[in-house]
This record gives structure tokens, sequence and C-alpha cells, in this order.
């Protein structure tokens, strides 16, 4: 297969589709999350082997917690469940697992695990996983400048949840929704956006190959001329 004519630093994905999947099927929609699991190691697995050194993944909105109770609990459960099926594999790969967001609404066993797994993974040089969880991007901006006012910083970004680990250069937000949600909304001023219409639990590698191959396309100037 022809290699990648540029391949981006961080890639992160808006996981849109899994509900419409599963009811186009006539399956609950929590069935539609299962399957989405598939998806996200795909990309995993297909951005180690492209050198993709970033990736995230929009899992769960603060706007979220509005769903039913049934559904939140069902997609709380799959995380806690992922993450301890997956953390031998993870630490095997060198992937280094860290989950950003409003933690606190989270309960105690959930933040548990999460800090197992960064903690069990924190030496993984081969990639860098991020799931955003309880997180919208206002959230993070009034939570970056609180801390920056009570500590008298004079920039935002050392205090976003996000400090250290570079913007985005590509987004995919699968589905055909063409919007970010409230997604990062600080870190992606300069992000490529590529929508597609791939409901999430059929993005695999083809797709994102494809993603990536439009993005390579375009020509990211920065509001400069070249």
């Amino acid at each position: 297969m022809e290699a990648l004519a540029k391949i981006p630093q961080h890639v992160t994905f808006i996981m849109d589709g899994n509900g419409r999947w599963a009811q186009q099927r006539g399956l609950e929609r929590s069935r539609g999350h299962v399957e989405g699991v598939e998806s996200v190691r795909a990309i995993l697995e297909a951005s180690l082997e492209w050198g993709i050194k970033y990736v995230s993944f929009f899992a769960f909105s603060e706007e979220n917690w509005g769903r039913p109770e049934a559904e939140v609990n069902t997609l709380m459960s799959l995380m806690f469940r992922a993450m301890l099926d997956e953390l031998d594999t993870l630490k095997r790969y060198g992937v280094h697992f860290v989950v950003l967001g409003n933690r606190s609404r989270l309960d105690e066993a959930l933040n548990e695990m999460i800090d197992r797994v960064d903690a069990e993974t924190a030496d993984g040089k081969a990639m860098t996983m991020i799931v955003f969880v309880s997180y919208s991007g206002k959230w993070d901006i009034e939570q970056a400048s609180r801390r920056m006012a009570a500590e008298g910083g004079e920039s935002i970004e050392p205090y976003l949840s996000t400090s250290g680990i570079p913007d985005p250069d590509l987004l995919v937000r699968t589905s055909g929704e063409k919007r970010i949600s409230n997604f990062m909304l600080w870190q992606t001023a300069y992000t490529e956006f590529v929508f597609v219409d791939t409901l999430w639990p059929d993005f695999r590698k083809v797709e994102y190959r494809l993603a990536l191959e439009e993005y390579a396309s375009r020509d990211r100037r920065f509001g400069k001329v070249k």
C-alpha cells in the first residue's frame, strides 16, 4: 500500500452515529456503543502502524449527562470494561492512556480505574491515547480562566485540560453531522476538519486512510501567506 503523503501529529475523533447504527439494525442503542469500541481499536492499530503520536476520542460530553440514565450507565460500564480488558494491550504497544474532562461527575470506581490505567501506561512512548469524558470546550475554557486568574497567569493554554498535548492537526467527525459540538473550542482554532457520512461503528482503517488523504491534500497556512 502506498505510503501516506503527510502524517499528522494529533488526530481527534468525534465518534458519532453509534445509536443510529444500532437502530438501523433493529438493535438496542447500547449495541452501537459496543460495536463502536471495535472502531476505536481499529483506529489505534492503524495509528500505531502509521506513526501518529496522539490520537484522541470525544467519548462523552457534559451534555450527554442528559441522555436516558440506562444509556449513560451502559456507556460508563463499557468504558470501565474496555479499560480493564485493554490495559495489557496498551502496555504491550507502548500507548499512554489519558482521560480528560470534568471527572468530578464520574463515580469512584471509574475514576480509580482511569487513574490505574493512566499510571500503568505512563511509560508508553509509541503513542498517547486521550479519551474525553464529561468534557465540553466551554467548561475547559472556564476552568482554565478561573485557575489562570487565581494564579496570576498570563496565558490560558497552560491551564487547559490539554496542557502538554499538541493541538489537533485533524478532526474527523462521523455520521454526516457538520459541527464540533462544544469540543476543544480553543484547541481547534487551526485544525483541519473532515466530516464523513460513515457511522462510527463502520469507521475503520479504510475510512481513516481516506480522511488522512484528504488532510494531506490541504494547504495549512495558519493565517499566513506561503
